[in-house]
């Protein structure tokens, strides 16, 4: 994800407020930033099942109890670009070090979480792996939407961060709004789901309280329209 000037920061958090300064949202963990850098623009999603905002921030500066990003299969192949390069560089290296099909392969739903030693200032971070890049589809999304919230219901985070870290891993090809309608729409199942547990007494209480989905200043719009895709399909059921 690539910075932006503290102006440009500016002009944008302007226009987003005037766009949703009169709706309702619902209180989220603080949306600050690392000290000296402006804080992250916010846009609140409306009338979803689950509270959801989608916040212009890349993960390597995120705050946050839990931070969430995917990483395609672990060959010379698939590069890291943009926010995953500024995450490898706060964990001094141990993304680098990990992608090794010895070590953590990247397979679809393999999961690897850390607890950072370096620089970066989420509090855990986990990993979720999305397979081959070359026969990626958005569709895939659908089951890392739903091991997102079933990771943060057993690891007991009320307000968990994704990032898809699609376009960081080098693939350009889809949307960002294809890839949040199905992360968002197996982030519902996977609440459902829980909700039925708990109804029966097989599950504890429900603990994710909200979604912060991460994405860059000029993918938000698209970002958001995927969101709300999935919450329309969602209110249809």
């Amino acid at each position: 994800m690539k910075r932006l000037p503290v102006a440009r920061w500016l002009l944008l958090f302007a226009l987003v407020s005037v766009a949703f300064g009169n709706s309702t949202v619902p209180a989220f963990a603080q949306a600050a930033g690392p000290a000296g850098q402006p804080k992250a623009v916010e846009i609140a999603i409306k009338d979803g099942p689950i509270p959801m905002r989608i916040l212009v921030q890349s993960p390597a500066d995120t705050e946050a109890d839990l931070q969430i990003i995917c990483l395609f299969r672990s060959d010379s192949s698939n590069k890291l670009h943009g926010s995953l390069i500024e995450t490898n560089e706060k964990l001094n290296g141990l993304l680098d070090k990990i992608r090794n099909p010895m070590l953590f392969r990247g397979e679809l739903g393999e999961t690897l979480l850390l607890k950072p030693a370096g620089s970066l200032t989420a509090k855990q971070v986990l990993i979720i792996g999305l397979g081959d890049s070359q026969t990626f589809a958005p569709e895939r999304m659908e089951l890392v939407g739903s091991i997102a919230y079933r990771e943060a219901t057993r690891l007991g985070v009320a307000h968990p961060f994704f990032a898809p870290t699609i376009l960081d891993g080098g693939l350009t090809k889809f949307t960002t709004g294809q890839v949040s309608e199905q992360v968002i729409a197996g982030f519902f199942r996977a609440a459902n789901t829980e909700k039925l547990l708990k109804t029966a007494g097989t599950a504890r209480e429900l603990l994710v309280q909200d979604l912060t989905y991460l994405a860059g200043p000029q993918f938000a719009s698209n970002t958001q329209e995927g969101i709300e895709k999935a919450i329309a399909a969602e209110s249809r059921k």
